[in-house]
């Protein structure tokens, strides 16, 4: 006989289950009725408990980018000039990719840009709160390098998490002084 789960813990299965398999293969190759079958339940359930891909996408999102965001905004504002807000960003964007590599594919899912644009949007707001609105620009800039390197580590692995953080420091930073 099967037992029923209390909601909130079938919800958290659901979400770690999805999470898996989007971070595995990205938002457009998951179905509902993968994740539902892989969950153990109904394709119903699943829409009665998100209402739909996207929403079980948020969702399964939301974590990583609300610790993501925490950590660049925690460094940005533990820095006091604009070099140092950019290493320490960096060093916590890096430090996040290697801590959470499903969270970061989650959220960086090049198969589904209109969410990925809307999260990167989100975080280049929360640091320029933190800076002067001048470096609006820079900041997206810099989030974009970050993103392309960090594909590239992903991908290669070819040296440690914050020494790929440390070359795009020294790539960037003579952009930041000031003459």
């Amino acid at each position: 006989m099967r037992t029923r789960l209390p909601r909130a813990e079938r919800e958290r299965q659901m979400l770690a289950t999805a999470h898996s398999l989007f971070a595995e293969r990205g938002y457009a190759e998951v179905t509902m009725d993968e994740v539902a079958a892989a969950v153990g339940v109904t394709k119903p359930l699943l829409y009665n408990y998100f209402g739909n891909k996207e929403r079980l996408y948020a969702a399964c999102m939301a974590p990583a980018a609300e610790a993501l965001a925490d950590a660049i905004v925690a460094a940005v504002r533990s820095s006091g000039t604009p070099a140092e807000a950019l290493s320490s960003a960096i060093h916590a964007f890096f430090a996040f990719l290697d801590a959470d590599r499903e969270g970061w594919r989650v959220l960086f899912d090049e198969t589904l840009p209109a969410r990925v644009a809307e999260y990167r949007e989100r975080l280049a707001a929360l640091v320029m709160a933190e800076l002067d609105a001048a470096v609006e620009p820079l900041t997206f800039a810099v989030l974009g390098a970050a993103e392309a390197l960090g594909r590239w580590w992903l991908r290669t692995e070819a040296m440690p998490a914050a020494t790929a953080a440390d070359l795009l420091i020294r790539t960037l930073e003579p952009g930041l002084r000031t003459s």
